[in-house]
């Protein structure tokens, strides 16, 4: 047996009892709800979201400004970053701004996380939505798979390097955008292989893996974060059209319009369950979670595996390490108020 055979036999025998019927009939019923909805104002209140542009993102940061919160959006696209900001303030008469950064780049989530510490205030949510879905494989400049880069280690980077904020302000939710594809690693991580070297590349299977780290580090993080008043939990945002996956070919885009999403709901939806779960005082003691919406649900076996967090977090921090000690810049690291 080679090596790569004796991996997922390993992985096979590690969680192959401990699916249960139930939690997968529970997923399919909790994708067809609608979220609980939280009327509470956020006036006053300071929200960081990444990816905010287009989907998800775009319309979670109209929810929470037309509930008073200021925002600092972090995006790649200076002019849609602009326009958005325009609209938001014309629209609710809100405080908002913006940072340029492509997640891709970790020497750039680093400068992220010193514009944002530079700001000496508190943030009271910091929500992580920015991601990507590839159908082929590509390497960032780092020479790190990209779809695991920008949906895991940026957001792992961010949140470490931001944890001692956290800490002192004593209060605050940080949320990833998660999903239900991490059970596409229905086996757990191949660690060994994080790059796709002897493997053929899946964008299932890389997208899955990606969710499946940033759900078994979110674990450890909430075990540090666990009595400071901050939380973090991790949510799926539902059955909703999306423009994840726009960088792959015409073929995937048709399949993904026409038969993927034709009977999806409005990304609306999600903007809902983002902010419940960022206002709601219901939740305010959850940490360490994992919601569909807005219902508490049980992950696939290999994302409550603690051996299993302990290593990709270790590993993590190896694989981000060149960023958290570089002193190179981002291009743009300058915040531009709207």
């Amino acid at each position: 047996m080679n090596e790569q055979s004796a991996n997922v036999k390993k992985g096979i025998l590690r969680y192959y009892g401990e699916y249960n019927v139930k939690d997968m009939i529970a997923m399919i019923r909790n994708n067809k709800k609608t979220p609980e909805i939280c009327e509470k104002s956020f006036k006053g209140k300071f929200v960081i979201i990444t990816g905010a542009t287009s989907g998800i993102g775009y319309h979670t940061a109209h929810k929470y400004a037309s509930m008073g919160a200021e925002l600092l959006l972090i995006n790649r696209n200076r002019e849609k970053s602009e326009q958005l900001c325009k609209n938001l303030i014309d629209a609710y008469s809100i405080k908002c701004s913006y940072l340029l950064t492509d997640f891709s780049d970790l020497h750039q989530v680093t400068s992220l996380a010193e514009a944002i510490i530079s700001l000496n205030r508190k943030v009271d949510v910091l929500i992580h939505n920015a991601g990507i879905y590839l159908n082929h494989k590509v390497l960032t400049d780092q020479g790190l798979e990209t779809v695991f880069t920008v949906n895991h280690l940026s957001s792992f980077l961010l949140n470490d390097l931001l944890l001692p904020m956290f800490k002192k302000q004593k209060s605050g939710r940080i949320i990833l955008v998660n999903s239900e594809g991490h059970r596409f690693a229905m086996w757990g991580l191949r660690t060994e292989d994080l790059n796709w070297k002897k493997r053929h590349y899946s964008g299932l299977g890389s997208y899955g893996s990606a969710k499946l780290a940033q759900l078994l580090t979110m674990l450890i993080f909430a075990e540090e974060l666990k009595g400071t008043g901050v939380t973090i939990n991790a949510m799926h945002p539902g059955a909703v059209k999306t423009e994840s996956g726009k960088e792959n070919d015409r073929f995937y885009k048709w399949y993904k319009e026409k038969i993927i999403e034709r009977n999806f709901r409005s990304a609306g939806l999600s903007s809902e369950a983002i902010y419940y779960l960022g206002a709601a005082e219901e939740v305010a003691e959850a940490n360490g979670k994992f919601f569909n919406l807005t219902t508490l649900e049980a992950p696939a076996p290999p994302a409550l595996d603690r051996l299993a967090a302990d290593e990709i977090f270790k590993i993590s921090r190896e694989l981000v390490s060149f960023a958290r000690t570089s002193k190179k810049k981002a291009a743009e690291e300058t915040i531009h108020h709207g």
